[in-house]
Formats: C-alpha cells, sequence, structure tokens
C-alpha cells in the first residue's frame, strides 16, 4: 500500500512539473504618431529583402513594414517614389518581432 501511494504521488508531482511551461510572448513596442523616414527597405536602406518592400526607420532601425504596400503611396519607382527617396511620415502601429505592423501612416508634404 505505501508503494502504491508513494508511486502515485511521484505521479502527481511529474505531472505538475511538466505543466509548469514558460511562454515567451513576442517582442512588443507600441509606436504612436512618431515622425519616421520611409523608403524602400532594399533600394534606400540597404536591407536583405526579396524585393522592393516598404519600411522604416524608428530609433536609428530599420523595421519592415507590414499592413501597407510599397506602392500604397504612388509608384515606388516614380521620381519621388520610396524606391528614389527616403521620405517622412508619421507612423502609428507596433514593432512585433522585428516588424513593424502599421496601423496608420500619414506620409508628410516633400521639401
Amino acid at each position: 500500500m505505501k508503494q502504491l501511494i508513494f508511486a502515485l504521488f511521484i505521479s502527481v508531482l511529474t505531472l505538475g512539473v511538466n505543466a509548469q511551461t514558460t511562454v515567451k510572448s513576442p517582442t512588443t513596442k507600441v509606436i504612436t504618431k512618431q515622425s519616421v523616414d520611409i523608403a524602400c527597405g532594399e533600394c534606400q536602406f540597404k536591407m536583405k529583402g526579396k524585393d522592393c518592400e516598404l519600411a522604416v526607420k524608428i530609433d536609428g532601425k530599420f523595421y519592415f513594414v507590414d499592413g501597407k504596400g510599397i506602392d500604397d503611396f504612388g509608384d515606388a519607382h516614380g521620381e519621388h517614389g520610396f524606391c528614389n527617396a527616403i521620405r517622412k511620415a508619421e507612423v502609428t502601429g507596433e514593432i512585433v518581432n522585428n516588424r513593424f505592423k502599421a496601423k496608420e501612416i500619414k506620409l508628410l508634404p516633400a521639401k
């Protein structure tokens, strides 16, 4: 009987220890109406990527943008397009896993 109780105790203890898992949440930083540089990550910011893709520079670091496309603000390869010029924008969103999840991007007038 003592062996049965001991085996049951060890089983419950083992299950309790195995149930303790750590969930690692993604690194998140909220950005609210911050003025940033915005352009093509590959053409202007020299980021590694597969194709021309919209990117922002926030606090000295570069992030590809999710939620808005490079051609959403006009022709990216036009004279003032993101592949040929770095522009200023006011952005709101989150940085999650080294990507900027855009909620709002307001392009500021070109100088």
